[in-house]
């Protein structure tokens, strides 16, 4: 009696699952829960080998363009889209990878992959942010047509890496996130012809690249055009919650009227241009689509210069005239090679992301529109660095004395430096009162590097423009002898857009020159 009491319990506190085995019908249903754990099973088998074929086609993908980088990594880097696809691989790429690969047995590689991340340097989602915006940044300045870029094809010439339909997907969707629906619709166009044509394209779903091009389109303004793409969207994916409501939303805007371009409400950090149409002068310059009138460049002269230093009678310098008022000037062969590698060396391991001073705070800040790194060189840590500042005095006449450092930069993927001045202004908050130098009088800047297409230095003021060319100089002075500014030497750094550009520059202060240049009293809006 007390063991089925005892029986009666067990059977009690296990009634749904103890039961089964009473009865022939609860053991047939077992069979269809086994038939299930079977599926699941096999469904789990099937997963994980087309996960391990994924893993494999990934590395030999990787291996493959790894190769590629390793044969000329300079050659490699220098072509923006590389770049670009270089650091999508390593953020957004990788993080695909890994999700293939979290399962337990890969545990133990994924420890190690964080464990490398912690001691090597790898890219961030801000440096893909930054990525792609360089390199829509190089398509406006250049007027490269969408599909073109995608093909590798910069400004005529082809290159051999070619964005893929996924590529594409996230430059859109990267300018989607910054409210960009100008571009969010040329690359996720893009994406999805590239979509059509590529087989076993498992990167990105159509209905994703639709989701995101009908709610730009729409913003654009194009509100049948959201709505064919939506119906589309819905086709493949008709359970879609955001697809539903925005297909009604559309239905009613379209009855009330199709509206204007929506506007992003999003405040951009823009330097001011001094002329309505010095964007436009500034890009044209970077492409070499304007340059000045035959009445100027008719006058340009090249001559031997020895500036009254003795060893110069012997090796004089190689003057070009560029610009005549404001007189900008080239010297050609200004800085050797062996200089130029002794710079680099000393300044990558101090490159630190260039800065611009605020003109309201006077504080130095980042600015995307000026995307670069730079190192500060002192003339005591080195001979070369030495030299090349008594070179700048043989050249310009002037005191480096009073000079700020040797300033190297290197500017990475698309990089440039929208139009600005270099002397300070006078609403300029604390410019320059640190130094106790004055403003800075004059920049002399030296290409260390050749670049393959872009990075001019541009007056757009003047529609000049100078290309890199590696050992050669520019010079111009920034201040009037009066000292009063000269604006017409407003000037930019044109984006890279394939090659890397390395340069140096020293500004010249205005204290010590006094006897170099001495001031003069005539206004300098009295000087012709």
């Amino acid at each position: 009696m007390r063991w089925c009491a005892v029986w009666f319990l067990l059977l009690s506190a296990s009634c749904v699952s103890a039961e089964v085995f009473t009865a022939l019908a609860d053991l047939e249903e077992l069979l269809d829960t086994e038939a299930v754990f079977i599926q699941a099973l096999e469904n789990f088998v099937v997963q994980t080998e087309a996960r391990v074929a994924e893993l494999k086609r990934k590395a030999e993908e990787y291996k493959n363009e790894h190769r590629i980088a390793s044969n000329d990594v300079s050659e490699y880097l220098s072509n923006p889209i590389n770049a670009y696809l270089l650091v999508k691989r390593l953020t957004t790429d990788w993080k695909t990878t890994e999700r293939l690969m979290s399962d337990d047995i890969s545990k133990e590689a994924l420890r190690n992959m964080t464990e490398i991340r912690k001691f090597m340097k790898s890219p961030t989602d801000e440096d893909l942010t930054g990525a792609a915006i360089a390199l829509i940044r190089l398509q406006d300045t250049y007027k490269i047509d969408t599909a073109s870029l995608a093909k590798g094809e910069l400004n005529g010439i082809q290159y051999a890496t070619q964005l893929s339909a996924g590529d594409c997907f996230e430059l859109g969707r990267q300018s989607y996130n910054h409210q960009d629906f100008y571009h969010t619709v040329l690359w996720m166009s893009e994406a999805l012809n590239r979509h059509e044509r590529e087989k076993n394209n498992t990167e990105t779903a159509r209905w994703e690249i639709l989701e995101y091009l009908a709610y730009s389109t729409y913003m654009q303004g194009n509100v049948p055009g959201a709505l064919a793409m939506t119906d589309e969207l819905l086709e493949i994916f008709p359970d879609h919650p955001r697809a539903i409501g925005n297909r009604v939303y559309y239905l009613k805007a379209i009855e009330k009227g199709v509206p204007k371009e929506q506007k992003a409400t999003e405040e951009k950090e823009e330097p001011q241009y001094d002329q309505p149409l010095e964007r436009e002068l500034y890009e044209m310059a970077c492409r070499n689509a304007v340059s000045p009138p035959i009445s100027i460049t008719s006058k340009l002269k090249c001559r031997y210069v020895d500036n009254g230093v003795p060893f110069l009678k012997l090796a004089p310098f190689k003057e070009e005239e560029a610009y005549l008022n404001p007189r900008i000037v080239l010297f050609r062969e200004a800085m050797y090679d062996s200089e130029i590698e002794v710079i680099k060396k000393m300044a990558l391991p101090r490159l630190r992301r260039a800065t611009v001073q605020n003109h309201k705070t006077g504080e130095l800040e980042t600015a995307h529109y000026r995307i670069s790194k730079s190192a500060w060189l002192k003339e005591e840590e080195h001979p070369v660095v030495d030299a090349v500042a008594k070179r700048v005095e043989d050249m310009t006449k002037l005191s480096v004395s009073s000079a700020e450092e040797l300033q190297v930069v290197n500017y990475g993927i698309g990089g440039h430096y929208e139009p600005h001045f270099d002397f300070a202004r006078k609403d300029e908050k604390n410019a320059f009162d640190s130094l106790g130098t004055g403003n800075r009088i004059a920049t002399i800047l030296f290409y260390m590097s050749d670049v393959a297409q872009g990075g001019a230095t541009v007056f757009p003021n003047l529609r000049l423009a100078l290309w890199p060319e590696k050992g050669t100089a520019a010079f111009w002075y920034n201040l009037f002898p009066d000292g009063e500014g000269d604006y017409n030497t407003r000037h930019a750094a044109c984006p890279v857009l394939a090659g890397s550009k390395w340069v140096s520059n020293k500004w010249l202060h205005e204290r010590d020159q006094e006897f170099k240049r001495p001031c003069e009293l005539t206004p300098s809006n009295a000087i012709d």
